[in-house]
């Protein structure tokens, strides 16, 4: 090992905070390397000393930076100072990786300490028996708690949910309030709101902080509650939960059970990671990817992304069938063959910018009442004018090329009718797995592709055998 690892680490160069990002944000590969260094020859202390200053987020993106053997050894070396929440920041591979690797022992000491949506997110990917050794080492209050929020739906508002929070009855003072706060040491790390409660945990009402801050010690609380609520049910799915904190711009919010008990609250940093997921999630489905991570293993993507190929490679397979059908109409006229990927070409992309209209829309809960046959109409006519645009375009192109007017003409009529189509597809496609209760976002785009495929080639060579009089 060079000199630079056996001075003392707090004098090294770029050993400081400052020097784990380089000037692209990116983690500074010396700063690595020496971390590396530390891991190899076991060196806790400075292990310790230079992930210190790390904010959690920036600790998960050094797990992913490291191998395996790396990773346990950078846990195992940290020990006690290791926060465990820091799992909640890397793929699910990687965690899942890392909780095969570590004793349930040592991860319940982990998973002790954290808030306890941390915890159901750690514990959740796990099997069922080291689900309940886990549980097992933790004290009574707190394992109860988490197998509640465990019991509940995945992707749920309860699964989501910190159980710590802060409860009052409505009939103390503000300097009660007060006093109570200061006096107890398990309240949450942070909270944004205090709520209102009756002996049975239902909510009655909320209290802004600031509000809280603005009145007298002797205000009863009843009086200054807001009792305009907004709450989620557990067994709310997340994302519309995470809907909800848009719609009235909240920072945290009450969640019940299915009686109206206060069970737990959400916060906006538990909802930006929802919205952020979501999106992902979308964004893989849509092309087929499936729940992937870049962390994933070769064959645990070829796996993620086979299925789908197979789905488009029939797809394809159709299309070859119905371009047979028009075998002979091509042998007679070899221009045809040139052409008819313009039409399909172009459905396709226009199908494709509709889907994504729609999908999106479906997710946002946009497509309501008059809104849904609006956008129907709005897309039949925007398909219709891109076809009649991009027909006189095509048309002039294929003219001049050919020397051939008809063909122009022919081409044109193919372009109008499958533009209209993807149009039509592009919405009603998604809206109907929707109504089927199947994500949109899955198939929709390989439908559109194969419907505006078909169309576009069995409309392109079908006017032309007809206006050529080739059958």
């Amino acid at each position: 090992m060079s000199s630079d690892f056996e001075t003392e680490p707090g004098n090294q160069p770029g050993m400081e905070a400052g020097a784990f990002r380089d000037a692209d944000d990116r983690i500074s590969p010396l700063w690595l390397e020496r971390l590396r260094a530390f891991l190899g020859a076991r060196r806790a202390e400075d292990v310790a000393l230079v992930m210190e200053p790390l904010h959690i987020s920036d600790v998960g993106d050094v797990l992913e930076y490291l191998d395996h053997d790396e990773r346990v050894a950078l846990v195992r070396l940290l020990g006690d100072q290791f926060d465990y929440s820091a799992l909640t920041e890397v793929d699910e591979s990687i965690r899942l990786e890392l909780m095969e690797a570590l004793p349930n022992a040592e991860i319940a000491r982990g998973v002790a300490a954290l808030d306890s949506d941390d915890a159901v997110a750690i514990l959740e990917d796990l099997e069922e028996a080291d689900q309940n050794e886990i549980l097992s080492a933790l004290p009574t209050f707190e394992r109860l708690s988490l197998k509640r929020s465990l019991d509940f739906p995945e992707d749920s508002a309860g699964r989501r949910m910190q159980t710590d929070f802060i409860a009052i009855p409505p009939f103390w003072t503000v300097g009660q309030m007060i006093d109570y706060m200061r006096s107890q040491r398990d309240l949450p790390d942070e909270f944004y709101q205090i709520y209102v409660v009756d002996a049975g945990y239902t909510v009655l009402g909320t209290l802004p902080l600031d509000r809280v801050l603005r009145s007298q010690r002797a205000t009863r609380i009843e009086a200054i509650m807001n009792t305009n609520l907004v709450l989620v049910d557990a067994s709310e799915d997340q994302e519309e939960a995470a809907r909800t904190f848009e719609r009235y711009d909240l920072v945290e919010v009450g969640v019940v059970d299915e009686s109206g008990r206060l069970v737990g609250v959400l916060t906006i940093d538990d909802m930006v990671d929802v919205i952020t997921e979501e999106a992902d999630e979308d964004i893989k489905l849509l092309a087929g990817v499936g729940d992937e991570d870049l962390s994933d293993t070769t064959v645990d993507t070829v796996r993620s992304r086979v299925p789908w190929l197979v789905v488009n490679l029939v797809a394809a397979v159709l299309v070859s069938l119905v371009i047979g059908l028009f075998g002979a109409t091509i042998d007679q006229m070899v221009e045809l063959a040139v052409l008819m990927p313009i039409v399909a070409s172009m459905g396709g992309n226009a199908g494709a910018q509709t889907m994504t209209v729609t999908v999106r829309a479906i997710a946002m809960r946009e497509l309501e009442g008059s809104r849904l046959k609006r956008l129907i109409r709005r897309e039949m006519i925007v398909g219709f004018i891109n076809g009649v645009i991009f027909a006189i375009l095509i048309g002039i192109v294929t003219w001049l090329r050919y020397s051939d007017p008809q063909l122009g003409i022919v081409i044109a009529l193919a372009m109008i009718t499958n533009m209209i189509v993807a149009g039509t597809t592009g919405i009603l496609i998604p809206l109907t797995l929707n109504k089927f209760k199947a994500d949109p976002a899955i198939a929709s785009a390989v439908f559109v592709t194969t419907i505006t495929d078909v169309v576009g080639f069995f409309a392109f060579l079908g006017i032309a055998g007809l206006w050529f009089g080739l059958f």
